[in-house]
């Protein structure tokens, strides 16, 4: 998990100042130094590190702050702010054009994922924004690099323009604004040539693109996992080619996140996306904001909300409501629910984004084993239709030969069919008219009995809104 280092430091340091009534300068001079250990273990440059803790420490020691009732949560207020300051402040999204064609150019070095974040990108803008994008293969240079983007193009359904590798990438670049222009489309997406370093020929090259097409955008693509090395290119690219914004791949390999807490302040060009995994819908807009909160075990309800609406039918989980209210919900509504639940990504992630969760500690050992859910999945299937739909009529005979059928044994499948009448009890029992367990968990206030962790302000009115749809779904049933 991205940032997973420095959110164990830096919590430890914030838990640790948390069990003081009242804090001296000295406790203070102490959660700075873990602050700063914290920031260059995770491979933030220097310079930026000095300046953070700097402006921390002279907030921090502000009378008003010391004096406070409670001086440990006026200190993490800071660090949080400061925080979301270093990366960025606010999420900034992509500069479209007020008229006519919107001209994204990507540049990066080879390696940074820059051709697959183009597909990823314009497949994100095309379901969020509703644009017509158009793809265009600039990279004339590495070898087989117009076949990739062809495959994503027929992946995403969306068209690719290319005039092969014998082209020049400046005339490409001017003929695939023009078929835009004259086709229809309202985004262009030009892919450009990388190099496994920054040299002069390269920098020329983007110039004379950029000069032809004016692009309202200037994406770089930085990979997070090449550490205080990504602020550097960053660095060279935005004084060549004046960025207006980085695209921060492979962030889900790196547990330090230097890159991140770098590039903006060594920029001053903010980070508008991230990729999250290697599939084409593994994209996210970066919200300095929530990532602030993320790092310092705040949770993010924001992202976790925004993940289950993008992912879940309404219509399906109204119907799954009802079955568990009636207490139906049998294996195959399971096997749905599992098939969901892996879309919104790891479960200890999605565990990390809820407020006030990591107060319950052993976080760090969740883990799901990708085989265990495969082997639960196998269980499942190797049962009859029937069995499926009725788990309280599985006997013992019919148990041996699921174990057989798929290649586990009794232990297991006796665990499993245990463990979901458990949770389908316990299930029915809260969707039975006590909608308001639910509206303590997304109304505000944290979540109960969990120690704090509240959310804020807008997470807690998203949340409410979303507790009250429910509420009608609910309404609207009881009528018929």
């Amino acid at each position: 998990m991205a940032f997973e280092s420095l959110s164990d430091r830096l919590q430890g340091a914030v838990e640790k100042m948390g069990k003081k009534g009242k804090i001296q300068e000295a406790d203070l001079k102490e959660m700075m130094r873990e602050v700063r250990l914290a920031l260059l273990e995770a491979d933030v440059n220097f310079k930026v590190v000095k300046d953070f803790v700097k402006r921390v420490n002279e907030r921090a020691l502000n009378s008003e702050v010391l004096q406070s009732l409670s001086p440990a949560q006026q200190v993490v207020k800071i660090v949080n702010d400061e925080l979301t300051d270093l990366m960025g402040g606010e999420q900034v999204g992509l500069n479209y054009a007020d008229n006519g064609v919107t001209v994204i150019m990507m540049a990066g070095l080879q390696g940074a994922g820059k051709t697959t974040t183009v597909g990823k990108l314009a497949n994100l803008i095309r379901e969020q924004d509703k644009r017509k994008p158009l793809l265009v293969a600039g990279d004339v240079y590495r070898p087989a690099a117009i076949n990739q983007l062809q495959t994503i193009g027929q992946q995403l359904d969306l068209p690719v323009f290319s005039l092969g590798t014998d082209a020049n990438p400046v005339e490409i670049a001017k003929q695939a604004v023009a078929k835009a222009e004259a086709e229809g489309y309202d985004t262009v997406f030009i892919d450009t040539a990388g190099r496994l370093q920054i040299d002069e020929a390269l920098m020329t090259e983007l110039k004379n693109i950029k000069q032809t097409v004016n692009p309202d955008e200037i994406l770089l693509t930085v990979d997070a996992m090449s550490g205080q090395e990504a602020a550097n290119v960053a660095k060279t690219f935005n004084e060549d080619l004046d960025i207006t914004g980085v695209v921060l791949t492979k962030i889900d390999g790196d547990s330090r996140g230097g890159a991140a807490l770098s590039i903006v302040s060594v920029t001053g060009q903010p980070i508008k996306f991230t990729g999250t995994g290697e599939k084409l819908s593994e994209i996210e807009k970066f919200y300095p904001d929530r990532m602030a909160n993320r790092i310092l075990g705040m949770g993010d309800m924001m992202t976790l909300i925004e993940k289950a609406q993008a992912e879940f039918d309404e219509q399906e989980a109204e119907r799954m409501a009802e079955k568990m209210k009636a207490n139906t919900f049998d294996f195959n509504d399971f096997l749905k629910q599992m098939d969901q639940m892996n879309k919104l990504g790891p479960l200890e992630d999605i565990m990390k984004m809820i407020p006030g969760l990591n107060k319950l500690g052993g976080l760090d050992q969740l883990n799901i084993d990708p085989k265990e859910m495969a082997r639960t999945k196998a269980i499942i299937l190797s049962m009859t239709p029937y069995e499926r739909e009725n788990p309280d009529d599985i006997s013992q005979s019919r148990r041996r030969r699921i174990a057989k059928g798929s290649a586990t044994d009794l232990t297991m499948v006796n665990r499993l069919i245990k463990q979901f009448k458990q949770t389908r009890d316990m299930m029915s029992s809260m969707t039975n008219g006590n909608f308001g367990q639910l509206q303590n968990i997304f109304g505000g206030g944290g979540m109960p009995n969990m120690g704090g962790g509240k959310m804020n302000k807008r997470d807690q009115i998203e949340a409410q809104k979303l507790a009250r749809r429910m509420k009608k779904m609910k309404k609207r049933k009881g009528k018929k």
